[in-house]
C-alpha cells in the first residue's frame, strides 16, 4: 500500500508517523513544497521576540530523522501541482530542477493548511510588510529587524497571532500599534473579557486602534479608515484561507468557504483521498454545525484519525470545539467553546456568570484573580462556552471547563468536580467549583442577577433601590451613578434604611458580597438582583467604551 502525504507540519506529518506505527510494509511519501516538513509553527513568534534563541528548536523534524526513525521518504521542495484520480497518480514538481514527474498512488492525505489572507490593498506587497506562516516568513522577519533596524511596528489583525506578534516585537525593542476592524482584540471573546485584555497590553505600551482598518500602506505611513499611523514595518495578520485550489482542480467538494468537506473519517468525496488540518470543514461539537476552526490540536488528531482508517482500523472525529490559549506577556488568556455572539447565532437561549477567583489560596504568596465567564443552555443546562482571562492557573482550569463541555456536563456539575488541591496551586473551593456554585445558585433561584450591559437603563426615579455594598474606600475610588452606600457589614443594622416593595439591586466588587447582601436582603422579605461581575466588571467595561482610541501625533 502506498500512500501519498500532500503537507506536512502538524496534520500531514502526524498521520505519517501514525501510518508507519500501524503499517510497518506501507510505502509512505511526504511532498512538500517547502524546505521544512514539521516545524513549531505555534512558536514561530517566540523566534521573533526572542524567547526561542535557536532556530533549530523550531524544526521538529527533517528529513533525514523522518528516515531514521520512521522509514518515511520525505521529498522537501516538492510541490504536488495535480492529482488525477482516475488514474491515481499525482504530478510533482522539483523546484530545485525544475522537472516534473508522476507518482503513482493507493491513497492521498492532503494536508495544505491555510494561507495568510492579504486583502486588496494598495502597498500591500511592500518590503516592509510581512504575514508569517512559516520558518523563511519567520526568518525574513528577524532579518528585517536585525538589518533595518525598524523603530516601530503595526500589526494589522487582532486575532492570536496578532496579539503574539505584537508582544514579541515589542520585545524586540519596537514602539507597537494594533489595527483591528472589530471593536475588541481576539474575537472568540466577548467585548466584557476582552476589556481587560485591552488596559493591560495598553499599560505594555501596546496602542489600540479598534473599530479600524488600513485603507492603504504608503512607505513608512500606515492609512487607516480613521487617521494614520507611522510604521517601520506591518506585520499581515488579518485571518487565514484554506489553501485547496489543488483539490478544487481534482474534483473534491468544497465549501464556500473553500475548506474541503470531509465525513468524520476525514474522507473526501473522491475515494481514497483524505484530509487533515486547516484546509478542512470540521463540524464544531457544540452546534453540532459546519464550523472553520484552524488549530494546531485538531489538525494533528484529524492526521491520526486519516491514517487510522487508510491502515483498516475505524476511526472517527467528533468535532472541534475551539479551546485556544494565549499568552500575552504575563497574561493568559483561554476560550473555548460559543461566546455570546456565536451562541446567539446558533439560536441557543442561553444564560451567564461571571466570576472573580483567585488561582490559589490567597494566604500562600504570589497568588492573583482571574476573570472567568461561562455560558450555558438554559433549557439542558449543559456549558456551551467559556472564557478565563488571568495569570497564573488559567490554562488548567479551561481545560478543565473544555473536557466538561466534551463530555456533555452541566453547568452545576462544576460545582461537583473532586479538584487537586494544595495552597500553592489552588484553593479548596477551586475557580471551577466557584463557577458550578455561583450557576447553581442562579438556576435554583436562591439569588437573581443582572448584568453590567443593564446598568444604564435601572430607573433613577426611586421605583427600585440600588445599592453598593463595598467599603467607604472602596466607594472613594469609583461608584456608579445612583447607587446608594451601605456597606455590608453594616446592612442588617440598616436594613429599616431600604422599602420592602421596591426591587433592590446591589453591586459589590465581584459578586460575592453582594450576593450575600442578596441572601440577607431576601431573608427579610426583599426582592434582590446581584451585579454580576460586580463594580470590578462593569467599571472595566465602562473604561474600555469611553477611553478614546490612540490618535497618531501626526494626525492630531
Amino acid at each position: 500500500m502506498k500512500t501519498i502525504i500532500i503537507g506536512g507540519v502538524a496534520g500531514g506529518a502526524s498521520a505519517a508517523a501514525r501510518l508507519r506505527r500501524l503499517d510497518e510494509t506501507a510505502e509512505i511519501i511526504i511532498l512538500e513544497r517547502g524546505e521544512f516538513i514539521s516545524f513549531a509553527n505555534c512558536g514561530l513568534p517566540y523566534f521573533i521576540g526572542g524567547e526561542i534563541t535557536d532556530r533549530n528548536m523550531l524544526t521538529l523534524q527533517t528529513p533525514s530523522s523522518f528516515r531514521a526513525r520512521i522509514n518515511i521518504d520525505v521529498r522537501v521542495f516538492s510541490e504536488a501541482i495535480k492529482i488525477s484520480p482516475d488514474t491515481k497518480t499525482v504530478t510533482v514538481k522539483d523546484l530545485n530542477k525544475g522537472k516534473t514527474y508522476e507518482e503513482s498512488y493507493d491513497n492521498i492525505i492532503l494536508s495544505p493548511g491555510a494561507e495568510p489572507f492579504k486583502p486588496n490593498i494598495s502597498g500591500i506587497e511592500s518590503a516592509n510588510v510581512f504575514t508569517l506562516r512559516n520558518i523563511p516568513d519567520t526568518l525574513k522577519i528577524k532579518r528585517y529587524i536585525e538589518t533595518a533596524e525598524p523603530r516601530s511596528a503595526v500589526v494589522v489583525g487582532g486575532g492570536y497571532i496578532g496579539v503574539e506578534m505584537a508582544e514579541n516585537l515589542a520585545k524586540a525593542g519596537l514602539q507597537v500599534s494594533i489595527v483591528e476592524l472589530a471593536d475588541h482584540l481576539i474575537a472568540p471573546l466577548d467585548f466584557d473579557m476582552a476589556a481587560d485584555v485591552h488596559r493591560y497590553i495598553k499599560a505594555k505600551g501596546i496602542r489600540l486602534y479598534l473599530n479600524n482598518g488600513v485603507k492603504a500602506i504608503d512607505g513608512s505611513k500606515v492609512i487607516l479608515q480613521n487617521g494614520e499611523i507611522s510604521a517601520d514595518m506591518v506585520i499581515m495578520s488579518v485571518g487565514v484561507c484554506p489553501e485547496t485550489s489543488l483539490a478544487k482542480d481534482c474534483g473534491i467538494v468544497l465549501n464556500s468557504r473553500g475548506s474541503i468537506i470531509v465525513d468524520s473519517r476525514m474522507r473526501t468525496n473522491i475515494p481514497n483521498i483524505f484530509a487533515v488540518g486547516d484546509a478542512v470543514e470540521v463540524k464544531n461539537y457544540v452546534t453540532k454545525s459546519a464550523a472553520f476552526i484552524p488549530l494546531a490540536g485538531p489538525a494533528n488528531k484529524q492526521g491520526r484519525i486519516a491514517a487510522d482508517n487508510i491502515a483498516g482500523f475505524e476511526s472517527e472525529y467528533k468535532g472541534t470545539g475551539g479551546s485556544a490559549v494565549l499568552k500575552l506577556f504575563d497574561m493568559t488568556i483561554a476560550t473555548t467553546g460559543l461566546n455570546e455572539k456565536s451562541a446567539e447565532a446558533a439560536g441557543i437561549d442561553f444564560n451567564k456568570i461571571y466570576t472573580y477567583s483567585a488561582s490559589h489560596a490567597s494566604y500562600y504568596p504570589g497568588g492573583n484573580m482571574m476573570s472567568v465567564k461561562i455560558l450555558w443552555d438554559r433549557k439542558t443546562l449543559k456549558i456551551i462556552g467559556a472564557q478565563i482571562v488571568g495569570f497564573d492557573g488559567v490554562d488548567k482550569r479551561m481545560d478543565v471547563i473544555a473536557s466538561a463541555i466534551r463530555f456533555g456536563a452541566k453547568v452545576t456539575d462544576l460545582a461537583e468536580l473532586e479538584l487537586c488541591y494544595a495552597p500553592p496551586y489552588s484553593s479548596a473551593k477551586d475557580p471551577v467549583n466557584m463557577a458550578g456554585f455561583v450557576a447553581e445558585n442562579i438556576i435554583s433561584g436562591k439569588v437573581k442577577q443582572f448584568f453590567w450591559h443593564d446598568v444604564e437603563n435601572l430607573p433613577r426615579d426611586g421605583s427600585v433601590t440600588l445599592l453598593d455594598v463595598r467599603t467607604s474606600t472602596e466607594r472613594a475610588r469609583g461608584h456608579i451613578d445612583g447607587f446608594m452606600h451601605i456597606p455590608l457589614d453594616s446592612l442588617r443594622e440598616r436594613i429599616n434604611e431600604l422599602p420592602k416593595d421596591k426591587p433592590v439591586y446591589v453591586h459589590c466588587h465581584s459578586g460575592l458580597r453582594s450576593y450575600i447582601a442578596c441572601r440577607i436582603l431576601a431573608g427579610n422579605g426583599f426582592d434582590c438582583y446581584n451585579l454580576s461581575g460586580g463594580w470590578r466588571l462593569y467599571e472595566s467595561v465602562m473604561n474600555e467604551r469611553t477611553v478614546p482610541e490612540y490618535i497618531c501625533t501626526e494626525c492630531r
